[in-house]
């Protein structure tokens, strides 16, 4: 396997430290717009040969395709913010390349009732393009990371080996992170995080399909292990809520992020005041008016997430809660995995989020180079047996663990 990472931020960075621990792949092109942060997150792997640092815009399908070409790479992963899914995801296919990301296509929310009723969905984008990559042999796997990704594995495990029949499926994260020496300080993308959090959430119920509802609503507290404790959780916008129902049978399916109320409250906020916006403003600059997106300058004043490691402590957690029949007694588990960050500090030099996300990528591709996961079309990862998965994740230092109700 010859793979395209495309993007070396701090999920990019990651996946190279924990791929180079692992010997499934031949090579690996780590390419930024940024060709620095490449060459940074290269020249951290000690010499190892396997790794190249390239220089490529995401927004570029030609100059993308061209460079899977020149280094023979047969899978590209998407380790971007979601604004280059679609350019990497037609970049991938006219290669003829396995395609990779952890996060989907963006939706839009519906023009005149927007907590209501959908518009163009997350991965809707995607999923469209599902019979051609089919009929081409080639495979998009979407959602590969922790949430979607893991999330959307523990259903799929859940269903074929947990429960007889499932009333519902619900995503729950949550964590007790601190960052010393911020009063905010997201562990995560923000331009993502403002994305998924004031984006209509979306519910899937059997019957009805999928709606949206207000932002934040339904609230819940819910009591996360390992020492985190209890959490209020909100609905949010996830690709969970969209995957999960095409290949598991569930009656309601949610996703509920434990945001806390000073965050919900600084969100609420800067949609208030406009600057979770993505059209660009005019502002004056030094040399005349200058066209800037708000969101972007947020992003721009925020500390970068992949440089917090080191002031953070606490665990996060990824989990899905799923409640149904088994033997016809009622069930309900709590199937989660969980980071430490001291230990993904000292073990890897990556805060726990952005490791967290980047373990499950690499996991995907070493079941797709041993041929132990195969498939073509555009398919999310309930659509492939879960125990390969939830055995190597297991291998690889970092055991998932299991809650009973």
């Amino acid at each position: 396997m010859r793979v395209l990472l495309v993007g070396a931020g701090g999920v990019g960075g990651a996946i190279t430290r924990i791929a180079a621990r692992r010997p499934f792949f031949e090579a690996m092109v780590v390419a930024d717009y940024d060709r620095g942060r490449a060459e940074a997150a290269v020249a951290a792997l000690g010499g190892d040969a396997r790794f190249t640092a390239g220089q490529v815009d995401a927004g570029d399908e030609a100059a993308v395709a061209g460079l899977l070409a020149r280094h023979r790479c047969d899978v590209l992963l998407n380790a971007t913010d979601p604004r280059f899914v679609m350019p990497l995801f037609r970049a991938a296919r006219a290669a003829g390349a396995t395609y990779v990301d952890m996060a989907m296509s963006l939706s839009r929310p519906h023009a005149e009732r927007p907590y209501e009723e959908c518009g163009v969905k997350l991965g809707d984008e995607q999923l469209a393009q599902a019979a051609d990559w089919e009929k081409e042999g080639v495979l998009a796997l979407v959602g590969m990371g922790v949430e979607p990704g893991l999330s959307d594995v523990f259903a799929r495990y859940a269903a074929d080996e947990l429960f007889d029949e499932i009333e519902e499926i619900g995503v729950r994260d949550g964590a007790n992170l601190t960052v010393d020496g911020y009063g905010f300080a997201p562990s995560f993308s923000i331009w993502t995080t403002i994305e998924e959090c004031l984006n209509p959430p979306v519910v899937y119920e059997a019957g009805r399909g999928w709606f949206t509802t207000e932002p934040f609503s339904e609230p819940e507290v819910f009591d996360f292990p390992e020492g985190i404790g209890p959490v209020e959780c909100v609905n949010v916008e996830h690709e969970e809520v969209l995957l999960v129902p095409r290949w598991v049978d569930a009656r309601r399916v949610t996703f509920k992020y434990g945001l806390g109320g000073e965050f919900v409250e600084t969100l609420k906020t800067l949609h208030l005041l406009g600057l979770d916006r993505t059209d660009p403003v005019t502002v004056p600059g030094p040399d005349g008016p200058v066209a800037v997106s708000p969101r972007d300058v947020v992003a721009a004043c925020l500390p970068d997430p992949a440089t917090l490691g080191e002031r953070m402590r606490g665990k996060t957690c990824a989990g899905t809660w799923v409640r149904g029949v088994r033997d016809g007694k009622p069930r309900e588990v709590y199937l989660y995995h969980v980071v430490d960050n001291q230990w993904s500090m000292a073990e890897y030099g990556s805060q726990a989020v952005v490791w967290q996300t980047a373990v499950n990528p690499v996991v995907a591709l070493e079941l797709l180079a041993t041929g132990a996961w195969s498939g073509a079309g555009v398919l999310g990862p309930e659509a492939f047996p879960a125990h390969p998965f939830l055995d190597l994740l297991t291998a690889y230092g970092s055991p998932w663990g299991m809650r009973e109700q």
